[in-house]
């Protein structure tokens, strides 16, 4: 989820789908770092994992309309192993009007930054995302070093990211210097109408020294390789990056919500996943 991200497009020439014949090195992946989210109803997300992001507009930008908070109606567990991100049509004292919209949502975005980073490996969540006109939820990655070098110069790899009327549909995409808006994208459609909101799902990148490979499942439907960089693009993806989970609503991509929209809207995470490569 780019922090001023208003579309998606596939750049020839860098992307290589999952028909490619070049394949990631043979090894194993040994798990570092994860969240089962385990525990009581109402419980927030482990404080010694994750941080929360608050306040709403113009930190966000892209026109999005909701107001992230710290509160477990947003964000806590469920009880049954999962992580529950909530968005909610409401106003709180203290949210300020916005030029794109009432603004009238509140939801939760929680990251690691400060608690955990890793450069190279495979990063996974499993989860069940919300369908609805508007609803934009992501699991993506940026650069730890943000503070000494800000976005894009930091980078960015969003995992997954998914607009609620689109309900099959996916999009991972990186950004970087030289390719920032719109990024370096593809996405992967669900088979016979099938909506991602009604199963969970496990979306993953898996990062290596050479290239990053983005997975829905089992189906790998985009790499980005070192070595097809071109054109003013630099390859920014060789230091510690941490986690981010969010549920936007609104904003220039997705648009806002509809009349149709059911609140609260919720993602459901039953975990992320951290391991690194093992020759």
């Amino acid at each position: 989820m780019s922090l001023f991200a208003t579309g998606l497009v596939i750049v020839a020439g860098v992307v290589a789908g999952c028909a490619s014949g070049e394949s990631a090195p043979p090894g194993r992946w040994e798990l570092r770092w994860s969240d089962e989210f385990d525990g009581p109803a109402g419980r927030g997300p482990d404080p010694t994992k994750w941080v929360f992001d608050r306040g709403g507009e113009p930190q966000w930008g892209n026109e999005e309309w909701q107001y992230y908070t710290d509160r477990p109606e947003n964000v806590s567990l469920d009880g049954r192993g999962h992580l529950e991100i909530s968005a909610r049509r409401e106003r709180l004292p203290g949210m300020s009007p916005c030029p794109h919209g009432p603004c009238d949502v509140t939801s939760g975005r929680i990251t690691t930054l400060g608690r955990f980073d890793q450069r190279y490996g495979r990063f996974e969540a499993r989860m069940r995302i919300p369908s609805g006109t508007g609803l934009w939820p992501a699991f993506w990655m940026m650069g730890a070093d943000i503070e000494a070098h800000p976005w894009p110069g930091n980078g960015e790899i969003d995992v997954m990211e998914s607009v609620g009327d689109d309900p099959g549909t996916i999009h991972g995409s990186a950004h970087g210097p030289g390719f920032v808006d719109p990024g370096i994208t593809d996405s992967f459609r669900l088979a016979d109408g099938q909506r991602l909101a009604d199963a969970f799902h496990t979306y993953a990148v898996e990062w290596t020294p050479d290239r990053i490979d983005w997975w829905i499942d089992d189906n790998r439907y985009l790499t980005v390789l070192r070595g097809s960089m071109q054109g003013g693009r630099q390859w920014i993806f060789d230091h510690p990056f941490y986690l981010l989970l969010n549920l936007a609503v609104g904003g220039g991509w997705p648009g806002p919500p509809g009349d149709d929209t059911a609140f609260p809207a919720r993602l459901a995470v039953d975990h992320v996943r951290v391991y690194r490569f093992v020759e």
